[in-house]
């Protein structure tokens, strides 16, 4: 028998540390290789690790509510053969408590069906290079999601199938030809032609420690809640938000959403009125470009999307967490439907995958029933723009020379005003509302 060290794999997406959320074997258990070992919980998902190899369990390094970094040593096996490095294992089932996973077709399917360190075959859909779980390092996958680059798509160059920098660097450069434009020129230049320095940072406020007290409890911020502490405290630092708040009269499209509802359930989907919002923030990111777009801060440039990938916020027991619609415009109402009762209910249940997190250009966010006058989201940076959908409620309403009693929903949209002018943002609202209030619009523009 030889000692066998297992490490904490690279998850990938630029996760550097996970928190151990649970340990399903003990020391003296003997396991099989790819049994469930430990729970970890990363700022973007829960992942559960698998055994790379059979052996016994004789060493377990780090409690429940731990946090161990990418590379430290999880677990020791005595293992039959030679005792050689642990290999890049790859997690089993991933679950999220961040943003949430979908029940439609996908591209992805469960990843416990992978052997660890396996990565699963590229597929060519309508001659673009997609793979389903793209290999690549830390820093590669940061460069990805800076430039607003779908790493599935980028086709791999590097040893082992490796997604490398230049390849993405490659990638974005043949994006920007026609489709994806960079709108905004690079850092500007100063006098004499020298480039000038990158902004400078505005220094950090400083932080008061908060005295105990001897009869509080203290909780540690980590997993799903510190990404949405550090997430939430950059967009408000770094975008300058502005948010337009306006009414709609959503009468015909309850009509629509009524008459629609029973062929629906015959095929097995329940419509709700967000897959209709979403169609519609579709058509009018068509006819207003730069609210479909992110913004990168280190290059001072506006990065323009081509492609229609819609977060939606979804209320979990351990916090908000967006899944991303992917491809909103390439579904049909139906499709949309179905998706987004998937994403929802695997966010709920804390089971979203990882390829349906990130990569957002525009995201909405429902507060449903519980959605009051209305309210003010935020950004989700580097995006530059986010719809708030409020409770429907009856209420008069004019139409021609008459008062009537209307279903009226209130729509709060916020804007990074840095990039997204009053009027532009105040032109893309209207033009939500119109397709809302005129619901007929999707149907006949619809692609």
């Amino acid at each position: 028998m030889s000692r066998f060290e297992f490490k904490l794999p690279d998850i990938g997406e630029g996760v550097a540390e996970g928190e151990i959320v649970g340990w399903l074997v003990h020391v003296g258990d003997s396991i099989a290789e790819s049994q469930d070992m430990v729970e970890v919980m990363t700022d973007k998902a829960t992942v559960t690790i698998g055994a790379p190899k059979a052996g016994k369990v004789v060493e377990i390094r780090g409690q429940e509510g731990d946090v161990v970094h990418v590379g430290s040593v999880l677990v020791v096996l005595d293992v039959d053969g030679e005792s050689v490095p642990a290999p890049a294992a790859r997690p089993r089932g991933v679950t999220e408590p961040s943003p949430a996973a979908a029940p439609v077709a996908s591209a992805v399917g469960d990843l416990k069906d992978v052997l660890p360190g396996m990565p699963r075959a590229p597929r060519i859909v309508e001659s673009e290079y997609v793979s389903d779980k793209p290999l690549a390092s830390p820093a590669t996958r940061k460069l990805a999601r800076e430039r607003g680059i779908d790493l599935r798509r980028v086709r791999p160059t590097g040893e082992g199938g490796r997604v490398t920098r230049e390849d993405v660097e490659q990638f974005g450069a043949a994006a920007s030809k026609p489709s994806v434009e960079r709108a905004a020129p690079g850092r500007p230049e100063a006098p004499g032609g020298a480039a000038a320095p990158p902004p400078v940072a505005p220094p950090a406020m400083p932080v008061t420690p908060v005295p105990a007290g001897a009869s509080e409890q203290r909780v540690p911020i980590r997993g799903l809640r510190k990404r949405i502490y550090e997430n939430m405290a950059r967009a408000k630092r770094t975008a300058a938000h502005f948010t337009y708040v306006d009414e709609c009269d959503v009468t015909a499209l309850q009509r629509l959403r009524e008459g629609a509802k029973a062929e629906a359930a015959a095929l097995g989907v329940s419509v709700t009125y967000l897959p209709f919002i979403v169609k519609a923030v579709v058509a009018a990111l068509r006819r207003h470009p730069p609210l479909n777009s992110l913004v990168d801060d280190a290059s001072m440039e506006m990065v323009l999307r081509s492609t229609f990938d819609i977060g939606i916020a979804v209320a979990t027991d351990v916090g908000l967490t967006v899944p991303v619609l992917r491809g909103a415009d390439r579904l049909s109402i139906l499709e949309v439907a179905k998706e987004l009762d998937r994403l929802s209910s695997e966010a709920r249940a804390g089971k979203t995958r990882r390829e349906d997190l990130g990569g957002s250009s525009f995201t909405i966010t429902s507060l449903g029933k519980a959605g009051g006058l209305f309210a003010t989201p935020v950004v989700n940076y580097p995006e530059v723009a986010i719809l708030g959908v409020h409770e429907i409620k009856r209420r008069p309403v004019v139409r021609g020379n008459e008062i009537v009693i209307g279903e009226v929903m209130l729509l709060s949209l916020s804007f990074d005003h840095r990039i997204i002018d009053g009027h532009v943002g105040a032109a893309f609202a209207q033009e939500v509302i119109r397709y809302l209030e005129s619901p007929e619009r999707l149907l006949i523009e619809m692609r």
